[in-house]
């Protein structure tokens, strides 16, 4: 008696355990610097190596440092830092796809010099795995063995893509600009769709420049640039799922500035990392029940888990705080310019027919003292919930990525900061399906020989043909021929006459 295994893949997410990390920066400088007024940091994970258990990676922070010399000079000094780290987990196998996201959840200065500045960041990094597993189910073709099939939905993994381009901001500020500060650029992905054999993924890129006038004013502007791009990725159909992240090369941008009659042109070019990952239902036959006309059968069934991407959806939601100065600060006579804002997302669920984002935005604003003829900085460090309509249940599982814009900070009384801004949201949904297959079969104790040529079943309403052939031990298709005026699966209590071939 010989048994078959017949093999198919299904695909799995597992979001692995977060966890923190330091990094130490060394940021070479060559100017005599009284204080430090700003410090805008962003992490990026660009290199990973999946092993057997293991995801090492490298990294880097960039640093956009905004600094007063002893003369009275403001300035600013942009670092990229190297980092490594690693995530373990026995789920983890050569192969997988991982997708990285480290945030610097805090730093601190801790000494400044005329040759080096010396930062300490602490990161949070995060990770969701995704891998393809092999499951395995069992049938025959012996002639004694009855089988029953049936046609299960699985999820799988068509494969990823990566793609780089340039996105080009170019806009004007109609009054003379002594120097540009800084400028920060953000990217989101607001649509993905999946074609024949590429993904197509429309996105904006928000970009933050600060800079101050030839009248000594310090401004600020946000400028957005909406793209479409096109991802090839062999295997994608219509039908299939696609997800799609995107990162900004921050140590690639170019900002440049062409003086004009009435004021300047500002080209910014931001390279664009994007990668898309697609999903495609699937119907693969499986054996659902299996007998023997000849022995007992030891049937074995394993259960496997599978995950299903649902939707991406983008939300904007406003959020506001305040923070109000202690007693021992010099008060606000002027706001002089918010330095940079950072924003980390702490968790994210789905609950009551609402997803629900978690965070806390840190904004860097410098402000001046008249009294002490002194500029001054600090953190209006505000936390936030924002939530949206989600067509899903309490048990779906979500994945965020989200930008900050459109930030806005006033003074009142010279000691209360009101903070308001934008967060634009990007929720990946996914849910976890279990499915069941025959996985072993052992054959047992031959049945012995039969006694008699005629046999009288009495079958229940509601039994089907292959009911009553497993309880007996005979072929399905005996049960059907041999009582053609009965109708399966049965609409009352019958009597079923089963006659067989005495040897």
């Amino acid at each position: 008696m010989a048994f078959e295994t017949n093999k198919f893949n299904v695909v799995k997410k597992k979001r692995l355990e977060k966890s923190t990390f330091g990094v130490e920066c060394n940021v070479e400088c060559n100017v005599e610097i009284e204080k430090i007024l700003s410090v805008c940091h962003t992490a990026q994970a660009t290199d990973a190596e999946i092993l057997n258990g293991v995801v090492n990676f490298a990294g880097y922070i960039e640093l956009c440092i905004l600094y007063l010399t002893v003369d009275g000079e403001i300035g600013t000094l942009n670092s990229s830092c190297p980092f490594t780290s690693k995530f373990e987990d026995d789920a983890i196998c050569v192969g997988d796809k991982v997708g990285i996201k480290v945030e610097v959840e805090d730093y601190s200065v801790e000494s400044v010099t005329s040759s080096n500045i010396k930062i300490s960041c602490t990161c949070e990094q995060f990770c969701m795995l995704v891998f393809e597993r092999e499951i395995e189910t069992i049938g025959s073709s012996d002639e004694d063995i009855c089988q029953k099939s049936d046609e299960i939905l699985v999820n799988t993994l068509v494969g990823e893509a990566k793609e780089t381009f340039d996105v080009e901001s170019d806009f004007a500020i109609k009054e003379p600009v002594r120097k540009i500060i800084c400028s920060d650029s953000q990217v989101t992905v607001k649509s993905v769709e999946s074609g024949v054999n590429f993904v197509s993924v429309g996105g904006e890129v928000v970009t933050r420049l600060l800079y101050l006038t030839e009248n000594d004013r310090f401004e600020t502007s946000f400028v957005t640039e909406n793209f479409k791009e096109e991802v090839e990725l062999e295997g994608v159909t219509r039908e299939a799922i696609s997800e799609a992240s995107a990162c900004i090369r921050r140590s690639a941008v170019k900002c440049e500035i062409e003086t004009l009659e009435k004021g300047v042109d500002v080209k910014v070019t931001i390279p664009v990392d994007i990668k898309v990952i697609s999903y495609l239902e699937k119907s693969e036959t499986v054996v659902k029940d299996i007998y023997s006309t000849k022995c007992e059968l030891q049937v074995s069934t394993s259960s496997f888990e599978m995950t299903k991407t649902t939707s991406t959806e983008l939300f904007e939601e406003k959020i506001d705080g305040a923070l109000t100065l202690d007693e021992d600060k010099p008060r606000v006579d002027k706001l002089m310019f918010v330095g940079g804002s950072n924003m980390v997302v702490t968790n994210s669920y789905v609950k009551n027919g609402e997803v629900f984002v978690e965070g806390v935005t840190k904004t860097n604003v410098v402000y001046l003292n008249d009294e002490t003829n002194s500029l001054n900085s600090v953190v209006v460090e505000v936390p936030f919930v924002v939530s949206d309509k989600a067509d899903a249940s309490d048990d779906t599982q979500v994945s965020v990525d989200a930008i900050l814009t459109d930030v806005d900070v006033v003074v009142k009384k010279g000691r209360e900061f009101i903070f308001d801004a934008k967060l634009k949201i990007n929720v990946q949904y996914f849910s976890e399906e279990v499915g069941a297959v025959i996985s072993d079969v052992q054959t047992s104790e031959e049945y012995g020989q039969r006694d008699c040529a005629i046999e009288l079943v009495f079958a229940q309403a509601g039994q089907s043909a292959w009911d009553i052939a497993k309880a007996i031990k005979v072929k399905e298709e005996t049960i059907i021929f041999q009582n053609p005026n009965l109708t399966f699966p049965l609409e009352q209590d019958e009597n079923v006459v089963v006659y067989y071939k005495i040897r």
